[in-house]
C-alpha cells in the first residue's frame, strides 16, 4: 500500500474570522464563562456527592475529634463551592436579558474565583481526609500539602506568570 503525498488543494486554509462587535466579543466572553464552569461544575458535584455518602458509613462514627472537624470543614467548602460554581449559570438564566453584561460577567468572575477557592481547599482537606485513613496522618497531611502547592501553582501562580510575561 502506498502513502498519498498531501496536495496544496488537500490542506486546510486557514479560517479567517469576520470582524467582531463588540456584542459579539461580550457574548463570546460570556459563553466561554459558562463553559468554564461546565469544567469545575462536576468536580464540586462529584466531590459533594461522595462527601454526602460518608456519613452513612459504617466506619464515620470510628473518626475522633480533629478528623471528623477535617471532614466536616471540607464538606462545606465542597457544598460552598457547588453553590458558588453554579450560581453565574442560575443567575444568567433568571436575569435574562442582560441589561449590563460587563457587570455581570464581573461579579460571575468573582463568583467563579471565590468558588474555585473553595473548591481547591476541600480537594485538599478531601486530600489529608481519605490518605490520612489510608496511609497515617504523617502522610495524609504531607500529601494535602503536596496537593495544595500543586493546586496553587497550576491554578493561581502559573496563569499569573503568563500573563506578566505576555505568553497568553
Amino acid at each position: 500500500m502506498t502513502s498519498r503525498q498531501a496536495l496544496p488543494s488537500d490542506r486546510a486554509e486557514p479560517a479567517v474570522a469576520p470582524p467582531q462587535s463588540g456584542q459579539d466579543v461580550e457574548d463570546g466572553d460570556l459563553t466561554d464563562m459558562l463553559g468554564e464552569l461546565r469544567v469545575l461544575l462536576p468536580t464540586a458535584q462529584l466531590l459533594s456527592a461522595f462527601l454526602i455518602a460518608v456519613p452513612f458509613a459504617p466506619g464515620f462514627a470510628a473518626l475522633v475529634g480533629a478528623e471528623r472537624n477535617v471532614f466536616l470543614a471540607t464538606f462545606l467548602l465542597s457544598i460552598a463551592s457547588l453553590v458558588l460554581l453554579s450560581a453565574p449559570a442560575v443567575q444568567h438564566r433568571l436575569l435574562r436579558p442582560l441589561t449590563d453584561r460587563t457587570a455581570f460577567k464581573a461579579l460571575a468572575t468573582r463568583q467563579i474565583v471565590v468558588g474555585a477557592f473553595a473548591l481547591a481547599l476541600a480537594l485538599v482537606s478531601a486530600t489529608q481526609v481519605v490518605l490520612s485513613a489510608v496511609l497515617g496522618h504523617m502522610m495524609g497531611n504531607v500529601a494535602a500539602a503536596a496537593i495544595g502547592l500543586l493546586t496553587v501553582g497550576v491554578w493561581w501562580i502559573l496563569p499569573r506568570r503568563w500573563r506578566s510575561r505576555g505568553i497568553v
